[in-house]
């Protein structure tokens, strides 16, 4: 009997569930629960479930992310945390980079530190920059801290010491006195959650690690009390943000490495439909109740990086948000979801997000308790949503979507009608097409001749309208995009990524092969240790990256390494891989500088499913009758129109669509506006063009 699997996605608005056994998949969507997240995962565990007729004791595997270590630092409600630095660095998580990030907004603001500065605690030490000491630790000015940080009622403690990534003696020492004097205050060491050079950056991690630690460790504790009190026996893996699943207690170490979780999930659902359907580039667009997120594929496979900014204060601004060190699935994400509220600003404009009705009260179509005009409610007024069949089994309340978009929007604006919702939805596809021009030109790549693949609750109302908006000429809803992300958890291999700083310069004969090897089989036991506890005997895959620069640069660029011992003349192998990736990001390299390596990265992974390809689609016919029709409100031509509604479950491989219509599911919608043409693939994705 096939083992079961259960993938659970928490996010700001929806809890999604689905249950895979074999190729056999059921789902369930439910209202996130924000004060006891543990209970929205119980009750879509509940749904799923009973749809499928199983039992929790028959689960043998649960993959997990969760939104809830992003949304406590967006929300500022995490821990209470210090930081114990090295004397004369206790500002470093103010200054920053010393820069402006807006140079022309005069009343610019940068957010505050998760760490307020009389909690950013100085002590005597200084480890030099080649690892060796060049002032002891002063045990006793560590220990008279001790007083001060019970008298603060600190919840979570950060060491992030000078050089501390070279030689972590001193923050292993501080570790060990604070562990005996205060046992039942979690410790979060830079030179274990983010070992790498440049304290700033080391440092924010550090601390969003321990700001999130105590939040995400009771979280995790309720929740497996909660499912061994349901008769659950398994496994509980948590998807990170590298697309990779990892064990409860790398998760507890390094709760971190969790807060793109969610998303990484979608943008693997992403490349799964990429693979099906032959899409060699495609842009991955994953909307939910609260954000939006958009990510590039090339080659099948969604970009990697290994830093990324967390709330950011300036929506497409690098620099104004908190910077983490971490591998990620490289994408870009702002706060544009069904649940983004609507309004007016000073300048008579319309504004949507990032502020979010979340799930509680939810949108004021929802009927809950929501007064503010939302995305959702202006999709309802525009006829895209059926209002007694809404995701979550949700009936929604058309009169009070209009009573709010009139109230937020129109009477403001002297907008009747449906021109209060078509504002709120173009603003909406702006601001994410807008998010995608500026992620690929960041990236360095070109968005012509891509496909969008549109999955989560509320992106297949909305894929048309931004595919039209950045000249793509083809969109792609898969099946089950209602919940993509929770399916794209069960293609995550067991992953896990070691990154270390060492220096190397690539001037003739600089090279030290011996050492820089030693280094990478350090790296490999550690991702072994990790991997093998969650994987135990599937084959693993190994890939290796370093960061490079030509001498005197301040920055660096990402480079792929074979996976085998390297040897002297291997210096010119990683300049010749630098200068092409250097050439890519700005179009030319620099003859006659020498280059260097500052970090190397080593990545284990249990063996990933590769899906085949879903084959030839049948001849073109035409489709059964439609369920019913609505009027559609068009934002783009101001035009209303009758339009059909199929069921997608009644559409078979073949069958073409013409817009204007809909295709609606159990838990989501796709729009087909005026001049797109849909066909349904031989894996029931529909395939949306725009017409000659």
């Amino acid at each position: 009997m096939t083992e079961a699997r259960l993938a659970i996605d928490i996010g700001g608005t929806f809890t999604d569930a689905v249950l895979a056994r074999g190729e056999s998949l059921s789902s369930a969507k439910v209202l996130t629960t924000p004060q006891a997240p543990e209970k929205g995962f119980v009750e879509a565990v509940e749904n799923v479930l009973r749809q499928a007729r199983s039992q929790l004791a028959e689960i043998g595997l649960i993959l997990h992310g969760t939104t809830l270590a992003t949304n406590a630092i967006i929300e500022r409600k995490g821990a209470k945390v210090a930081l114990l630095t090295t004397e004369g660095f206790r500002d470093s998580l103010e200054m920053a980079y010393e820069h402006r990030f807006e140079q022309s907004d005069l009343y610019m603001e940068r957010p505050p530190p998760l760490v307020p500065r009389r909690l950013r605690l100085p002590l005597p030490e200084r480890i030099a920059a080649d690892g060796s000491v060049l002032k002891p630790l002063d045990e006793d000015a560590l220990l008279a801290l001790v007083p001060f940080l019970r008298a603060e009622g600190v919840q979570s403690l950060a060491l992030g010491f000078l050089h501390s990534y070279r030689n972590p003696v001193h923050e292993r020492r501080a570790a060990a006195i604070l562990g005996a004097e205060l046992p039942q205050l979690p410790l979060s060491l830079s030179s274990e959650v983010s070992p790498e050079i440049r304290e700033y950056d080391r440092f924010s991690t550090t601390v969003a690690n321990a700001y999130i630690a105590p939040l995400m460790a009771g979280y995790l504790a309720r929740l497996e009390s909660a499912l061994e009190a349901r008769g659950f026996a398994g496994a509980l893996l948590m998807m990170m943000s590298s697309g990779g699943m990892t064990t409860l207690a790398t998760a507890r170490a390094l709760p971190v490495r969790l807060i793109e979780s969610g998303p990484a999930g979608g943008a693997l659902f992403a490349r799964r439909v990429a693979l099906e359907c032959g899409l060699e580039r495609a842009l991955s667009f994953d909307m939910g109740g609260t954000t939006a997120k958009i990510a590039l594929l090339d080659d099948y496979a969604p970009q990697r990086s290994r830093s990324f900014e967390v709330a950011r204060a300036y929506r497409f601004l690098k620099g104004s948000g908190f910077p983490l060190r971490i591998p990620v699935i490289d994408m870009v994400e702002i706060g544009a979801g069904g649940g983004s509220i609507a309004g007016v600003d000073a300048l008579q404009r319309i504004e949507v997000g990032p502020q979010s009705a979340g799930a509680d009260p939810g949108p004021a179509c929802y009927g809950a308790g929501g007064e503010r005009a939302t995305v959702s409610d202006a999709d309802l007024a525009l006829g895209r949503i059926d209002a007694n069949r809404f995701a979550g089994g949700l009936r929604l309340d058309p009169e009070k979507a209009f009573a709010a978009l009139a109230k937020d929007i129109g009477d403001p604006l002297g907008l009747e009608g449906e021109l209060a919702a078509a504002g709120v939805a173009e603003i909406v596809d702006e601001n994410m097409a807008n998010a995608a021009r500026v992620h690929a030109l960041e990236s360095g790549k070109d968005l012509s001749g891509r496909t969008l693949i549109a999955f989560g609750g509320a992106a297949p109302l909305h894929a048309a309208r931004i595919a039209e908006k950045l000249g793509i000429e083809r969109f792609a809803v898969p099946a089950g995009a209602g919940v993509g992300s929770a399916i794209g958890f069960l293609s995550a291999p067991c992953h896990y990524e070691v990154v270390r700083t060492l220096y190397v310069s690539l001037a003739e004969g600089a090279l030290d092969p011996s050492a820089v090897n030693a280094l990478m089989e350090e790296m490999r036991r550690e991702a072994v240790s990790v991997v093998r506890q969650g994987a135990p005997s599937s084959p693993l895959s190994e890939s290796r990256t370093c960061t490079m620069r030509y001498r005197g640069q301040g920055h660096e660029v990402t480079v792929g390494l074979p996976c085998r011992d390297f040897r002297e003349e291997d210096a010119a192998l990683f300049h010749e891989r630098f200068e092409a990736a250097y050439r890519l990001l700005y179009g030319r390299t620099i003859p006659g500088l020498m280059s260097e390596v500052l970090t190397w990265s080593l990545s284990l992974s249990s063996e990933e499913p590769r899906p085949a390809p879903c084959g030839e689609t049948p001849a073109e016919r035409a489709p059964p009758p439609p369920i019913e029709t609505r009027r559609l409100f068009d934002p783009a031509s101001l035009e209303s129109a009758t339009a059909p509604v199929y069921a997608r479950e009644s559409l078979l491989p073949g069958m073409v669509i013409e817009g204007p219509s809909i295709i609606a599911e159990a838990e989501t919608a796709t729009l087909l506006p005026k001049g797109f043409r849909a066909r349904i693939d031989a894996a029931g994705t529909i395939l949306a063009e725009r017409s000659a």
